[in-house]
């Protein structure tokens, strides 16, 4: 698996949703494309301390607010 593929991927779904006027809604945007369309590995992928640091800021928190739980 392609992690930096991954990362592009991921940062583009956080490019869309920031665009959103309600930050909240987007952070729970993004978590729940991931979490419906993406893998179990392909998430976990995300939380890996490299990749992670490579997210955009709104992607990050994202996974940390709704689907990690935890700090990245």
């Amino acid at each position: 698996m392609d992690s930096a593929y991954l990362v592009r991927m991921a940062n583009r779904i956080g490019q869309f949703f920031e665009a959103m006027p309600e930050r909240d809604e987007a952070l729970q945007g993004i978590a729940e494309h991931i979490r419906k369309f993406w893998e179990p590995r392909m998430r976990a992928e995300l939380a890996r301390p490299d990749e992670a640091q490579a997210l955009k800021p709104i992607v990050r928190e994202a996974l940390v607010l709704h689907l990690i739980g935890g700090a990245i």
